[in-house]
């Protein structure tokens, strides 16, 4: 059974992340409104009642701004640490709300997502793999550095939703204040582009069907540079450039998927914060 994936937002304005197979989905963040959400997802022909859960990566308000309504609505258990339930200050209901921790499986029916964390200036700060069978995908975005684990996962997964946060030559030109320059680039913020290249150019598996290039900044990037980086590494793998105005395609991942498929690249404007 082949897992379907899409970014039906990927930005500054909002990321949410729908990873789900023929019978259940979960969404990994839920930045968007609960409207535009399902607005996106009926687009693409996937069906709200089959998501079963809302996992949250961490308490900026890119990341969970559409999470109550969405939880509240369709009665989804939200799955969030203490620290980053007490940061965010979400108005959850107290029987929707589940803990998870770094290293242990969720399962979501056939689903396993595991947590693990994450360089990001939060209080608590995760990243997920989400798999079925031998299927799994990542969602490696707000990572401020390619750490050992990050590595590891990412070795492993046959599709990836990679933040390619920024261009290190538009950053240090650009009118952002000194701080704020070093707070994005410092390793607890976002990942460059070449950061990003590299990790996919070392340590991609040759399983790697899509990488999904999300998180662009706006104001330190640009939607057809990332896509020329990686396009000339790509070798086997497609590369998706995801929106921050709209959702991607639906892209099927299994074992037995054809190594290249249409590509679709879409341009994007992100801004950062």
């Amino acid at each position: 059974m082949p897992l379907f994936i899409s970014s039906l937002n990927s930005g500054s304005n909002g990321n949410c992340y729908y990873i789900g197979n023929d019978h259940e989905a979960v969404l990994i963040d839920a930045g968007i409104s609960c409207r535009e959400t399902e607005k996106r997802m009926k687009r693409l022909g996937l069906e709200m009642d089959k998501v079963k859960a809302i996992f949250v990566s961490h308490e900026h308000g890119d990341h969970i701004t559409g999470v109550p309504g969405i939880s509240k609505k369709y009665k989804l258990p939200v799955y969030i640490t203490p620290a980053t339930l007490h940061g965010s200050r979400l108005p959850l209901e107290p029987s929707l709300v589940n803990s998870f921790e770094p290293g242990k499986p969720v399962n979501v029916g056939q689903l396993s997502v595991i947590p693990f964390r994450k360089y990001h200036d939060a209080v608590d700060p995760h990243s997920f793999v989400i798999s079925q069978n031998e299927v799994r995908i990542g969602v490696f975005t707000d990572i401020g550095r390619c750490c050992d684990e990050v590595k590891k996962y990412f070795r492993e997964c046959d599709a990836v939703f990679l933040e390619s946060n920024y261009c290190h030559d538009m950053l240090e030109k650009g009118r952002y204040p000194y701080h704020l320059k070093r707070r994005i680039s410092g390793g607890e913020g976002h990942l460059s582009n070449m950061e990003a290249l590299e990790l996919f150019s070392k340590f991609r598996g040759q399983q790697l069907k899509y990488l999904i290039l999300s998180h662009l900044s706006n104001n330190n990037n640009d939607a057809e540079l990332v896509d020329r980086l990686f396009t000339a590494q790509a070798g086997s793998t497609n590369i998706v450039v995801a929106s921050r105005h709209k959702e991607t395609g639906v892209y099927h991942i299994s074992k037995t998927s054809p190594a290249i498929q249409d590509k679709e690249v879409i341009q994007v404007q992100l801004s950062l914060f």
